[in-house]
């Protein structure tokens, strides 16, 4: 991969807990910290998070706030 192109697929992730409050929908379950849209190279370790039962929870490593939307 030449740099051009690491250079264009880095620009579309997210920075990693760049926010204190994330909104997901069931479309995101299961859920796991950092998210799929995230770099992974600057961020913790891969957490999956429990959101399912009381819709929110907090990430034990970045402290972010994961809420569900009701469906």
């Amino acid at each position: 991969m030449s740099n051009k192109q690491t250079r264009s697929v880095s620009n579309t992730l997210e920075t990693p807990n760049s926010q204190n409050e994330y909104t997901i929908s069931s479309a995101d379950l299961p859920l796991h910290c950092p998210t799929p849209v995230m770099s992974k190279w600057n961020s913790h370790p891969k957490v999956f998070i429990p959101v399912e039962e009381t819709g929110e929870a907090i990430c034990p490593y970045c402290g972010a706030i994961y809420r569900l939307l009701k469906s």
